[in-house]
């Protein structure tokens, strides 16, 4: 079996990754470490995946939600299959809890001194919405203090071409964040800095975050990218995981 190699960050002193598309069974246009249960990938391969990496974290489960870029955090205790959330908390050791994202952004959230971690999986309209304040609320409910946050590996400013009807939400909204933008070279149109304003919104609720520099979209051997895989037209995408638990 292939040693799985996810990024990781030293200001998670929790077992954790940001893992790659490498280093699993999926083959095609979900080669190789694809997660994603809702993609048309070989379920038996997603479930060898899933498991790999559950392993590598010496966990002794790994849970994901099913996530609609909403606003809902849900705190589990056990593993749990079907929950409708875009992050997930937990305090039990041992279970670790995992975001999907294929140029969303991935967040893994921690307070060792407490024993709480959490994952998030935040687009622009997640982050835009307040899942970063809802996954925070959740952990402070349930004992957090010192919370600290790190954001995977997510499509980059380089790479991350929005329309007219974008930026005009953000002038309603978030016109303090309007220098994330710069023009692209489409008229009307801008290139939107989504790791910034991820890390802004985590900023807000009183939490680092410190941001991992990889671009989904442009780097093809490590990443799935749902955008990249539009602009070919091609059928599906894969999904990579970030994932954090409490040893057992």
């Amino acid at each position: 079996m292939t040693k799985l190699s996810p990024l990781t960050h030293s200001a998670l002193n929790e077992p954790h990754g940001f893992f790659t598309r490498q280093g699993g069974v999926s083959k095609g246009i979900y080669a190789s470490l694809n997660v994603g249960l809702g993609s048309d990938d070989v379920r038996d391969n997603v479930l060898e995946n899933r498991a790999r990496i559950a392993q590598t974290l010496n966990s002794t489960a790994l849970v994901s939600a099913h996530q609609t870029h909403s606003t809902v955090t849900a705190f589990i205790d056990a593993p749990q299959e079907g929950i409708q959330a875009d992050a997930l908390v937990t305090k039990t050791p041992g279970l670790a809890v995992g975001a999907l994202a294929a140029d969303c952004a991935p967040v893994l959230l921690a307070d060792t001194e407490n024993g709480i971690i959490g994952a998030a999986h935040s687009g622009w309209r997640g982050a835009f919405d307040g899942i970063l304040a809802s996954v925070a609320e959740t952990m402070r409910a349930h004992g957090a203090a010192h919370i600290t946050a790190v954001i995977g590996p997510s499509i980059s400013k380089a790479a991350y071409e929005v329309g007219p009807e974008f930026i005009a939400r953000f002038e309603a909204d978030y016109a303090a964040d309007l220098d994330l933008f710069a023009p692209s070279q489409k008229p009307a149109h801008h290139m939107f800095d989504l790791p910034q304003f991820v890390q802004r919104q985590l900023g807000r609720v009183d939490i680092e975050a410190h941001i991992l520099a990889a671009c989904t979209y442009a780097d093809e051997t490590r990443f799935f990218s749902y955008r990249r895989a539009t602009h070919r037209q091609e059928a599906d995408y894969g999904r990579q995981i970030s994932a954090i638990c409490l040893p057992a």
